[in-house]
């Protein structure tokens, strides 16, 4: 047999198989191609011979219409869902904040879709009520090999062959635009620069990753990956996972901050002084025992954060407490001595402040309301009152489970919300969030929530505060004070100050 014929024979065979397995794989058209490429692209990824339809009219078409509309209207609410999520976190974040362009554009692009879809469910709408619909509805789509090579100058590579030009090629060094199947099936398109892809897209199960890869083709550096559920997520890559600062938006929640190897960590924030600080304190403040400290009002300033934050504070002068939690009361018996005093000198310095009562496990949540009530005194203006829960698993499981726990809860907070006409705000940890209230979603829905979380990364919760630290230095008070950080920014605190304290109108 002629050596040249048998060469041309195995090369055909080889081109065959290449382009078999290319063509029977799904692919989109993508904007880093030429128009010709990315037909080449889409026709190759649809392999489209004919489309077969049906007509529906009448009832059937009705019914079909109905069912797409509700599919929809699904897809409409859970875009506004994400819409609400992002609209949280711009309200309560700045234009300084890192991500907060990145979570803005996307909210634009979530209004575009929302916008598109209501066009065509007015459509629908219309169809729906016509008396006598008829539509077409596509069943079938066929698939067929595609006759037409790729354009010149775009290159398709599957298990280390490349065909270019209308060759095979082993071992080439890739330049300019291409297509790529790795081993695990996803197929990649984009750039190419010396074996190297400079930017592209990877098409896997898991969804569409667009942005730069790595030479191993991983997600590599910065990029965005879109689910086939909806989750969108932008940020840092590293070796195809989530690492470093990014953003993931659901309809649930919207997750900004850092991230190692797909586990969030959370949101590390500048303390700068535009953001607003506060303090809680109770009879700690005045000493211990016979040894009275007084608290020099004229003198607050907060100067060190706590040693966990300090680092990042953006001001050697310090800042401001603008707002003040005193402790009143603790279950049915206690009562903090210095609160009257305190609350005094507080408004007299015109301090915005406010009241918190400290939960007990053994008295019922009305009694407790009732102490609370009958032993603290409220005026125009006053912050919400709290209420501090913060009990040990033990001490729950005595007064009998999580849910006899929220019950009495539940009931200090209607009764002290029915007598102030404010909703209080329940102060937890992040751990008694992530054991217990993860499953209170009525609960977190009606009344704020303030956390304590001792570490360098935001909560991950809608919050109102953040107590940061619990060893805090303020000019004026002897010995380490709890600062606390207000979820927003000035705006945002008019606004809370406005619509949420005691006399307000919502």
């Amino acid at each position: 047999m002629d050596k040249r014929w048998t060469q041309a024979v195995v090369t055909a065979v080889l081109a065959a198989a290449l382009f078999f397995e290319f063509l029977l794989r799904p692919h989109t058209p993508d904007p880093l191609l030429t128009t010709e490429e990315g037909s080449y692209l889409m026709a190759a990824g649809n392999r489209l011979a004919r489309v077969d339809t049906v007509a529906l009219r009448g009832r059937s078409a009705i019914a079909y219409a109905q069912a797409y509309s509700d599919t929809l209207q699904q897809k409409v609410a859970c875009l506004r869902q994400c819409v609400a999520e992002a609209d949280y976190f711009l309200r309560v974040h700045a234009v300084q904040d890192e991500g907060y362009g990145s979570v803005m554009n996307r909210r634009t692009g979530m209004m575009a879709s929302i916008d598109s879809i209501e066009r065509i469910q007015s459509v629908l709408d219309s169809l729906l009520n016509s008396p006598n619909p008829d539509i077409q509805v596509v069943t079938n789509r066929v698939a067929s090999p595609l006759s037409k090579l790729p354009p010149r100058n775009l290159f398709v590579t599957i298990h280390g062959m490349t065909w270019l030009n209308g060759q095979i090629r082993i071992g080439w060094e890739r330049s300019g635009r291409g297509v790529e199947i790795d081993d695990c099936g996803q197929t990649i398109t984009g750039t190419w620069l010396k074996d190297t892809v400079v930017t592209g897209k990877i098409y896997g199960s898991d969804g569409i990753y667009e942005g730069m890869i790595s030479n191993e083709l991983y997600a590599e550096g910065h990029g965005v990956m879109t689910k086939p559920d909806g989750t969108f997520y932008e940020g840092r890559w590293q070796q195809g996972r989530r690492c470093g600062y990014g953003f993931e938006v659901t309809d649930s929640h919207l997750h900004a901050g850092e991230w190692k190897y797909d586990r969030f960590l959370g949101e590390r924030m500048m303390y700068t002084s535009e953001r607003i600080y506060g303090i809680d304190i109770s009879r700690y403040q005045h000493g211990k025992g016979r040894r009275y400290l007084p608290i020099h009002w004229d003198k607050l300033r907060i100067r060190h954060l706590g040693k966990v934050h300090s680092q990042r504070m953006g001001s050697n002068n310090g800042y401001p407490v603008s707002f003040i939690y005193i402790k009143s009361t603790e279950g049915t018996t206690v009562r903090n001595k210095h609160f009257a005093a305190d609350y005094r000198q507080a408004r007299r310095h015109a301090i915005p402040c406010g009241a918190y009562h400290f939960f007990s496990t053994k008295s019922s949540g009305a009694r407790q309301a009732a102490f609370f009530l009958r032993h603290t005194r409220f005026s125009y203006g006053d912050f919400p009152p709290v209420l501090d829960v913060e009990p040990t698993s033990r001490q729950i499981t005595a007064m009998g489970g999580p849910d006899a726990l929220f019950r009495e809860v539940k009931a200090w907070l209607r009764i002290v919300h029915q007598r102030t006409g404010v909703r209080p705000v329940l102060y937890v940890s992040q751990n008694f969030v992530n054991k217990y209230l993860r499953q209170q979603t009525e609960l977190k829905s009606q009344y704020n929530v303030w956390i304590a979380r001792y570490g360098e990364y935001k909560p991950d919760v809608r919050l109102v505060y953040w107590q940061l630290s619990a060893d805090g230095r303020v000019d004026g008070i002897t010995g380490d004070v709890d600062i606390n950080v207000f979820n927003g920014y000035a705006n945002e605190f008019e606004r809370f100050k406005k619509e949420q304290t005691i006399g307000s109108k919502p």
